[in-house]
């Protein structure tokens, strides 16, 4: 799924500031997607946590190859050696698998999150061990496709600002809002195509 909203905001991102306008130019075709599986972008942006693109595909890959199709049911089901065996520390198997009870009793009500706002699916997500905001936000950028999070957390925006705005100089949490300012109501987007400058594949949680 691609986001309805994606024309307008790149169009008015392109107009109010050049570097935007520069990456839409040098990315054009290439697009946020959503893989449709809440369960999933949750369960891959625990695996993400500190470690690289690469290493968090080749656990979920490794993963996918021992227990078939990765779902809550799957993942309480699996050994804790053959969770271990695909790259998973006892800390993220740990988080994985009190995420997969919680689909599974029924706690993640998913008919719920479209009438909540952004702080609000924040709140209950952080709630789960294992999730905190930087995972919740990935959910809502990647699984919900809300348009205006801003992830201060994240180590590549931080980077890609500090390249972009910052004269390669570490960014304040202050000049971070204070450059993203101009990009509301779209601060996903732009943020999007900043991961972009310094992966040009796109990540897919």
């Amino acid at each position: 799924m691609i986001p309805p909203y994606w024309e307008q905001a790149t169009h008015e991102l392109a107009a109010s500031d050049e570097v935007m306008q520069k990456l839409i130019l040098r990315f054009e075709g290439v697009l946020l997607h959503s893989r449709g599986d809440a369960f999933g972008t949750l369960a891959r942006s625990i695996l993400g946590q500190q470690i690289s693109v690469k290493a968090a595909e080749s656990i979920w890959q490794k993963l996918s190859n021992a227990i078939g199709d990765i779902t809550p049911h799957a993942i309480l089901d699996a050994e804790h050696g053959t969770l271990r065996d695909c790259g998973l520390s006892l800390r993220k198997m740990g988080y994985i698998q009190e995420l997969s009870r919680h689909f599974v009793d029924g706690t993640l009500n998913a008919a719920a999150w479209n009438e909540m706002d952004d702080e609000a699916l924040i709140d209950k997500l952080t709630r789960i061990k294992g999730i905190g905001r930087w995972t919740a936000e990935m959910f809502l950028i990647f699984h919900m496709l809300r348009p205006d999070v801003l992830p201060m957390d994240d180590l590549g925006l931080q980077r890609a600002l500090s390249m972009h705005y910052n004269a390669n100089q570490p960014v304040s949490r202050l000049k971070m809002r204070a450059i993203a300012k101009p990009w509301q109501p779209w601060r996903s987007v732009a943020t999007w195509y900043l991961w972009r400058s310094l992966e040009p594949v796109p990540v897919e949680y």
